[in-house]
């Protein structure tokens, strides 16, 4: 008989999951970055206990993982002060843009994990941020086709 066709005594072990990607780039953070971080550690944490606890083995496979990953992360992670200095785009700022098509955007530059640009955050090493990092108010800015100014800084 083909093996296709036996069933395993051990289908329901889940083997460990390999580790999430982590980043080549330095792990900076903003102060609610890190306690963001360390919330989601924590959080992972109970539920690897109670996956544990019931004996849920993919659960376990898949919450291992995370907290791995997080836990990394966590360890990781460099905390950026908020810059007191407005005059130039920098780690921390939330800078208004102007687009080509006459969209206004505000975004805050902030560390990869606490990215979500429909959130207004952008990621310090995103192609956006990298080409606004350094300019004052009043410059203009191109990202790939498109031409960007500088409106503010906060």
């Amino acid at each position: 008989m083909s093996r296709a066709f036996v069933k395993d005594a051990d289908e329901n072990v889940v083997d460990e999951l390999p580790d999430r990607p982590i980043s080549p780039h330095r792990n900076l953070v903003t102060v609610e970055g890190l306690a963001a971080i360390e919330a989601t550690f924590a959080r992972l944490q109970q539920e690897h206990a109670r996956a544990l606890a019931s004996g849920d083995r993919a659960a376990l496979a898949t919450l291992s993982r995370e907290v791995r990953y997080w836990g990394s992360r966590r360890a990781s992670a460099q905390v950026v002060a908020t810059p007191a200095n407005h005059s130039k785009v920098q780690f921390g700022c939330s800078v208004t843009i102007s687009r080509d098509d006459g969209r206004r955007q505000t975004y805050r530059i902030v560390g990869e994990d606490e990215a979500d640009p429909s959130r207004g955050t952008i990621s310090y090493v995103s192609p956006l941020a990298r080409a606004l990092i350094g300019k004052q108010v009043g410059d203009p800015v191109q990202v790939g086709k498109s031409d960007l100014e500088v409106l503010g800084i906060v």
